[in-house]
């Protein structure tokens, strides 16, 4: 079908339209939802003349691709050639809504505003056709590609435009966005950094600027940003939006209520608002409030696949038949997106799950990870390597021959591993104890090693700097980062002795971490390898966590965990703490007293009734330790065992240690 369709673009740019017409006919039937074959076609019908048939294929492509832009351009020049002006204008007007990277919907808006009177429409049509006609080729065609949901080939382009001209602003904002979308975002802050400089005023480049640092918690620069563009448009409600989402992140989930209200009100029918709202009340541990937020957002867009995903995400939540049945609806109709298709798949593992129907509750998570693997660019190969050179530099001799590096603080209680490993109840447990913060995953520590490794704008063959550059660095750099760690998380405490980092991913960075911080706690939230890695596959998690769409990744993931773990216990004997979910639920208070005294804090009753302390929760597992504990989920993935060989596989027969090495 590929090499059909770019024969047929071929004969359009020949100008043989009857020839692609009679081409496009005879293979559409194999395939009459693909949006290449539709949009040439209405070309081809256009150019014969053939306005009506042209506008009718334009609807059938609407159909199943509603946000393709260019359907509306197309649209436009058919109005256009009827002389229409009032549905033309509408037609490119919606085109470059959606991609405004579109040269000839501004100068047919350019004309058609001129045409209908409206001179202040006709300059700013022209003026964008005149930036657009500045900009290098090859940016305007990766901003559309990016437009049109072709993400990997505008990354293509763009980075090869990059090579030659490696401070083009809009080009470096453009892989930026890239970068956001791609998770890549440490790169996604330096590139807008660089832009910003380059044009201080682009407040479209700011914008996404404080996204890029939002995603890495990184709150008050953040809204800093986003206050500089408030002082200059009040109104802008793209970062009015922005501001109670930051303040959620900072802990302040009753002001973000409050600002979601305030947007809610003058926008009753906006559902991402209402999402966000009960996201808000989530976190805050309304759970009622929450569900009702989650169900008017699904409500006011039937198809909202991450409304439908939030309520399966509380875990406590159960689907009524008539919200099953319109999922299921939702997710078949050919003219769903893939976000909320996939968002959908998942929900609705979950609702199936709940109902004991294991066969087509696995048709439904393993549909749901295989279309968010799509848009991963993750590679094994890479963790792998990284654990390899983890392992070979970072020795026993190495740490002995710098004793006595980095910060002396105790503060930090770090509690790694994989996610859906137990680690938030561990992080409850803690987080009871009068002495101890609970914080969030913060992103201090994965930021330093991403700093550390270095950034590569174009493509390379230079092997990353990290974590070999850690031989090379002097004791003071060390001191410094401990310090530079507590000042960023600072934000996130409010003046308790000890708090909680509860990044998993933290298990691969555990050589810098003693570094940097060598009185800090470890603990290592281990679970039984199948219960797991076949959680993390039914969770569909809002970023990160690439490794978790598919059983092969997750199974060599977790492998590569283990493996590194049991590096860190040999050459820093007595570091980390290994504390195994299942032993917390046979013994809660043992395991309790234990993490206690590994963590040199006095035993507190709080602690074994911790699903008596209010406080906010970020997680996925947020209305779990809500609860008291229980057995509910251990063993769960058994119901799914025929169909998790993939799984036991990539395993091969790991299994986790019980217990911990540490000899208390």
């Amino acid at each position: 079908m590929d090499r059909e369709i770019a024969r047929i673009r071929g004969l359009l740019g020949r100008g043989q339209f009857g020839e692609a017409a009679a081409a496009v006919n005879s293979v559409i039937d194999a395939d009459p939802s693909n949006r290449d074959l539709l949009y040439m076609l209405a070309v081809a019908q256009r150019y014969l003349q053939e306005i009506p048939a042209a506008l009718a294929t334009l609807a059938r492509l609407e159909a199943y691709h509603p946000l393709y832009p260019r359907l509306f351009q197309e649209r436009g020049h058919c109005h256009a050639a009827q002389r229409q002006p009032g549905p033309a204008i509408a037609a490119f007007e919606r085109a470059v809504q959606l991609n405004p990277a579109l040269p000839a919907s501004w100068a047919a808006l350019q004309m058609l505003y001129r045409a209908t009177g409206r001179p202040d429409q006709e300059r700013n049509a022209a003026d964008q056709a005149a930036r657009l006609a500045q900009m290098p080729q090859p940016v305007v065609t990766g901003y559309s590609m990016y437009a049109d949901g072709e993400i990997f080939q505008a990354e293509q382009m763009i980075r090869q435009f990059l090579r030659t001209n490696p401070y083009h602003a809009e080009g470096m904002r453009l892989l930026a966005k890239i970068g956001i979308d791609l998770d890549v975002l440490d790169d996604a802050e330096v590139l807008l950094e660089a832009v910003l400089k380059m044009v201080p005023n682009h407040h479209v480049a700011r914008y996404e600027y404080a996204i890029a640092l939002l995603k890495q918690h990184k709150h008050s620069r953040a809204q800093q940003e986003i206050d500089r563009i408030l002082a200059s448009e009040p109104n802008n409600a793209a970062c009015r939006s922005l501001s109670p989402a930051i303040c959620l992140g900072l802990g302040e989930a009753d002001r973000a209520i409050s600002m979601y209200q305030e947007l809610l009100r003058e926008s009753p029918d906006n559902a991402d608002l209402r999402l966000s709202l009960g996201h808000a009340y989530k976190t805050r541990g309304s759970q009622r409030e929450a569900v009702d937020a989650y169900r008017r957002a699904a409500a006011v867009r039937p198809q909202f696949g991450e409304a439908y995903w939030s309520l399966a995400n509380l875990k406590t939540y159960r689907f009524t038949d008539e919200e099953l049945a319109r999922m299921r609806s939702a997710e078949a109709a050919p003219t769903i997106q893939r976000a909320d298709r996939f968002h959908l798949c998942f929900a609705l593992g979950k609702a199936l799950e709940d109902r004991s129907d294991y066969a087509q509750s696995f048709v439904y998570y393993e549909r749901g990870n295989a279309l968010r693997k799509q848009q991963s660019g993750y590679r094994a190969e890479e963790i792998e390597r990284n654990t390899r050179d983890q392992s070979a530099l970072c020795t026993a001799e190495f740490f002995a021959a710098r004793q006595g590096y980095g910060c002396a603080s105790a503060a930090p209680i770090f509690i790694v591993g994989l996610p859906r490993a137990g680690s938030t109840l561990i992080e409850q447990i803690l987080a009871s104890h009068s002495e101890v913060e609970g914080t969030m995953e913060l992103a201090e520590i994965p930021r330093l090693a991403g700093a550390l490794r270095g950034r590569q704008y174009v493509e390379s063959q230079a092997e990353p700097r990290y974590p070999a550059i850690l031989a090379d660095l002097p004791a003071a750099e060390f001191t410094r980062f401990g310090e530079q760690y507590l000042a960023d998380s600072s934000v996130y405490r409010t003046g308790r002795p000890q708090f909680i980092d509860k990044n998993p991913n933290n298990f691969r960075h555990v050589g810098l971490m003693h570094l940097m911080l060598p009185n800090a706690r470890i603990i290592d939230a281990r679970r039984e390898p199948m219960a797991c890695c076949f959680s993390n596959f039914k969770q569909l998690f809002a970023a990160g966590q690439q490794f978790t769409y598919s059983l092969e990744d997750i199974g060599r993931y977790y492998r590569t965990y283990v493996e590194l773990m049991e590096h860190w216990d040999r050459v820093l004997p007595g570091k980390v703490l290994r504390v195994q979910h299942e032993d917390v639920l046979d013994d809660l208070e043992g395991s309790v007293r234990r993490i206690l005294e590994f963590c040199k804090l006095d035993f507190e009753p709080a602690c074994v009734e911790f699903h008596k302390t209010e406080r906010r929760i970020h997680t996925a597992s947020s209305e779990q330790v809500r609860r008291p504990i229980n057995r509910e989920g251990v063993d769960q993935w058994r119901h799914y065992e025929p169909w998790l060989g993939p799984l036991e596989a990539a395993l091969a027969g790991h299994t986790a240690p019980r217990g911990d090495p540490l000899e208390l």
